[in-house]
């Protein structure tokens, strides 16, 4: 009798250690979607300076309600704050000296995600200076002042953060951030992150650039080792680089199609300015779209070439288009004025989506910049105590984002997304 009390005990303990393992996202026959950037969003779920659960729990209602279940977040700024254009509060101070408030709004925010069956995806680092990104690590690795785009203008800026792909000090603090931010426990739900159902994808950084011809071969080396340091700690999800595609490798289709060849990135991101990149004709916006489209096109079909060579999806993780009057003209706030120039582009991205789920083609989704939301811009650049637009600190504010306001954007975002169910 006491045996089979045992044998009974034991069979109760391995059937309550066999709980069905969650399922981690990854692309199906039928994953084609409309997403968005919410680049603020731990911060907006944190409960210090910039944090406001209340909104944060409405916007995702909001965007929930429309369809948009897949989310590109930061995961958090470096450096101290103070600094001209860099967002603010910041997550990481010191290398490994971790504001406590915004680790708790990351974890917040991934157990509501994980609440609404949504999903994230997580950019750890950045070309650029709005999160501190390579100029932070480089300042930190020299121990000496790295100058910000403000201070010296984009060209020499970008030419100074080549020094990143050299610089093993500064890639070997963002290793250690990898592995403290990969490997943390949720506080919230009590899982690793390596065990979170709402994480789409990690992602290296936001528009990871070498920004020189010299370093590609030194950058594309970063991009496979983080790549391995990543999936050696969370074996589940998937890794994806953050980079813009073509542009973002130097105008080089060989570089971009090597740094998704490895075989821990799981698929081709690119983003895409037809503003920012010269497409647009900002004096004659509606007489330049048919040109902007075109190039756009163009380019998407250069990663699908990509895409059919290495057998892996293409995400548009991140495009962008300014409101029909580009500037801050007499104090004009951008979210008060017509988007009629930027639905036509968002319509053109959004067809080609859908033609790519008609035939079942590599194009599978697509996320806009960025998520405005129920925000008011205060100012035309940001200043802490404003309230996050989907534009960041470096940005003029309301130039790309959608906002609650933006009532014939959201309607086409929610048809597209419901078209492609």
């Amino acid at each position: 009798m006491k045996r089979l009390f045992y044998i009974l005990l034991g069979v109760l303990m391995l059937l309550s250690s066999c709980k069905e393992a969650p399922e981690y996202a990854r692309f199906t026959d039928d994953t084609y979607y409309v997403g968005t950037n919410f680049w603020y969003g731990a911060i907006l779920a944190s409960q210090g300076q910039g944090g406001d659960r209340q909104r944060l729990s409405r916007e995702l209602d909001q965007l929930q309600s429309i369809g948009v279940n897949n989310l590109r977040v930061l995961v958090g700024s470096d450096g101290l704050p103070g600094v001209m254009a860099k967002v603010e509060p910041t997550l990481q101070l010191e290398p490994g000296v971790y504001n406590d408030t915004i680790l708790d709004g990351l974890d917040y925010l991934m157990a509501e995600l994980e609440k609404r069956h949504m999903y994230a995806v997580l950019f750890l680092n950045n070309s650029w200076e709005w999160s501190g990104g390579y100029s932070q690590y480089l300042s930190w690795a020299k121990n000496t002042h790295w100058p910000t785009p403000q201070e010296v203008g984009y060209p020499a800026y970008m030419a100074s953060c080549a020094e990143w792909s050299r610089c093993a000090e500064a890639q070997a603090l963002f290793e250690d951030h990898v592995r403290f931010i990969v490997s943390r426990t949720n506080r919230y739900t009590g899982r690793p992150y390596s065990e979170d159902p709402a994480i789409f994808s990690w992602q290296i950084g936001n528009e990871p650039r070498a920004f020189s011809d010299e370093v590609k071969p030194l950058f594309a080396e970063w991009i496979h080792r983080t790549s391995q340091l990543i999936r050696s700690i969370d074996p589940n999800h998937m890794i994806s680089t953050g980079s813009e595609g073509i542009w973002g490798c130097e105008g080089d289709p060989e570089l971009c199609q090597l740094i998704h060849s490895y075989p821990e990135i799981d698929y081709i991101t690119c983003h895409i300015w037809p503003f920012n990149w010269g497409w647009l004709n900002n004096e004659d916006m509606a007489g330049s779209m048919d040109e902007a489209i075109k190039k756009s096109n163009d380019y998407i079909q250069q990663h699908l070439t990509i895409a059919q060579t290495l057998k892996k999806p293409v995400v548009i993780e991140e495009f962008g288009f300014p409101r029909d009057i580009a500037t801050w003209a007499d104090g004009t706030c951008r979210m008060l004025t017509p988007t009629t120039c930027r639905n036509q582009y968002y319509q053109s991205v959004f067809e080609a989506i859908k033609q790519s789920k008609d035939t079942l083609g590599w194009l599978r989704g697509c996320n806009f910049w960025a998520w405005g939301g129920e925000a008011v811009p205060m100012h035309q650049q940001w200043l802490p105590g404003d309230p996050y637009t989907g534009d960041p600190a470096q940005e003029d504010q309301g130039l790309n984002s959608v906002f609650l306001s933006d009532t014939a954007t959201i309607t086409l975002i929610r048809q597209t997304n419901l078209q492609l169910q």
